[in-house]
């Protein structure tokens, strides 16, 4: 049988962790844990996001194969959220798969965020 291992965190590599951080302690409604240049934290007390100082990272192409990763987010109301997140620093790309389902952001550095709605 396998070990199952429990998830305590998700580790980020950007250019500006502080940023980041206040980026998504603000949409996810997580408390800012831990705050320095090189290396900042947000959680929930569950579930915690780091973000990691890599001064050299660039943002992957998208649509392209260079996309690591990308977070799903549900809200109450997508064009509201889209808007304020915009307000807050991220990005709407040309390109969106999700139709009239989700509309994809990116996130001050230029990681993708697909926010859906509630179902």
């Amino acid at each position: 049988m396998t070990t199952i291992a429990k998830l305590i965190a998700v580790n980020i590599d950007c250019a500006e962790p502080k940023t980041l951080a206040e980026f998504y302690a603000t949409i996810l409604g997580f408390e800012v844990q831990h705050s320095q240049d090189e290396y900042s934290a947000i959680g929930d007390g569950t579930t915690t996001l780091y973000f990691q100082q890599v001064p050299e990272r660039t943002a992957a192409a998208w649509p392209g194969p260079g996309k690591q990763f990308h977070f799903d987010v549900r809200v109450p109301d997508v064009a509201k959220a889209v808007e304020e997140y915009l307000a807050l620093g991220a990005t709407k790309p040309e390109f969106q798969p999700g139709g009239d389902h989700w509309t994809v952001i990116a996130d001050p550095e230029g990681h993708l965020i697909d926010v859906c709605p509630e179902r």
